[in-house]
């Protein structure tokens, strides 16, 4: 079959809620994805955010492999080697406490907005609490993370939502004052909102926002689904604020690839939160995808994953501004590490996008004007070179 006929029996057979663009991907080696009619793309998408190891990568795949050869799936009502591994190497990087494997970053949220109900449920027996989250944040689509949600766009058709649940502006600390009340128990944010714009957090802000939740006893949630794990030059984004959540979500490049989210408490809510009965998954926490997400820590320190973020980094930041100074077209440039936003203006983000995947480049948008660049860990200055001139043949 040709990349057409794969195309046609997709829309004929899969529910049609993504608007792909016309490239069947077949394969990937290091930071290239070549379709089905042999077309390489250089890739500064990475399967938004996830594969950050880069592809082909042969200790990750042999690992993978050796576990499918030994156990892929058990139940949760019995230990395995690599829940076991995983678990401790998460709670090692982040320096919390306890962890709960998902299957997604949406799931993830899920048990943390559980986590926290439960934990203000057992303070004072009231079922009314609220959470407070930010305008243009994304968390996901389930009904629970879709609340969460601070789009009117995604939540219209899907109205009653879960109550509770009040917005406020994102880098405004007045503004979440203003919604705290006595029924508050979490506050809920990405440390760089992702989906919204490559917005990075304020040190003030989510220091100001700490400062709260630790007066009220609040719980901060934070997601770093997107922007967690050595993106922005630090294992997880809140590392570099001094500021550390009670509860933090990830998924993503957590599994490189393999299906895998987890939401990590720190010591005062896991010892007094869910509790056998409350919470649970099928396949989450499974061998497989735990001994993925072993690897990719494994990797990350055999490979100074987090290091070269923070020495590649400034250059993707500086040829991205010289760009910004070239064109009209483009006004701003923000983000953190490899999460990078530029603002386009005068022409349609999504314009650009398909031109640039013309060129055989990938690029993704967020928000309503911005480019995103969130390319494999693993990229050098050379892919940032040839991402430049065939992002330029795209703006011309």
């Amino acid at each position: 079959m040709n990349s057409k006929e794969y195309m046609e029996q997709t829309e004929q057979y899969v529910l049609h809620t993504y608007n792909r663009f016309p490239v069947v991907l077949k394969e990937g080696h290091g930071v290239y994805l070549t379709d089905a009619d042999g077309n390489d793309y250089l890739d500064f998408g990475a399967g938004i955010a996830v594969f950050a190891l880069g592809y082909g990568n042969e200790a990750y795949n042999d690992a993978l492999k050796a576990q499918v050869d030994q156990l892929i799936h058990t139940s949760n009502l019995y230990y395995n080697v690599p829940l076991a591994e995983a678990a401790k190497k998460l709670v090692k990087a982040s320096g919390m406490d306890k962890v709960f494997f998902t299957n997604s970053g949406t799931e993830a949220i899920e048990g943390a907005i559980k986590a926290a109900r439960k934990y203000a449920f057992l303070k004072d027996g009231g079922t009314d609490h609220e959470i407070i989250a930010m305008r243009h944040s994304f968390h996901g689509r389930s009904i629970g993370a879709l609340s969460v949600t601070g789009n009117p766009h995604y939540q219209e058709a899907f109205q009653p939502l879960m109550g509770g649940v009040k917005f406020a502006d994102f880098n405004d600390l007045a503004s979440v004052k203003a919604q705290v009340t006595d029924k508050t128990c979490a506050i809920i944010l990405e440390t760089v909102q992702g989906e919204g714009g490559i917005y990075p957090a304020d040190p003030e802000f989510l220091q100001g926002i700490k400062a709260i939740c630790e007066e009220k006893d609040i719980l901060l949630i934070l997601d770093e689904i997107q922007c967690g794990m050595g993106r922005t030059g630090s294992y997880f984004a809140w590392q570099q604020y001094g500021v550390k959540p009670d509860i933090m979500t990830c998924a993503k490049a957590l599994g490189c690839g393999v299906p895998v989210g987890a939401f990590v408490l720190n010591e005062k809510v896991a010892g007094a939160s869910l509790v056998p009965g409350d919470h649970g998954t099928t396949y989450g926490g499974n061998p497989l995808a735990c001994a993925a997400v072993s690897k990719v820590f494994d990797l990350f320190e055999e490979q100074q994953i987090v290091k070269h973020v923070q020495d590649i980094a400034p250059y993707l930041e500086q040829k991205l501004d010289e760009l910004v100074g070239k064109y009209d077209c483009l006004s701003l440039r923000r983000g953190k590490g490899l999460m990078q936003g530029v603002v386009v203006t005068g022409r349609p983000v999504g314009e650009i996008v398909k031109k640039a995947l013309e060129q055989r480049l990938i690029v993704l948008s967020a928000g309503s004007d911005v480019l995103r660049f969130v390319p494999p860990l693993v990229i050098e200055k050379e892919d940032v070179d040839e991402m430049i001139r065939r992002l330029e043949r795209a703006l011309a």
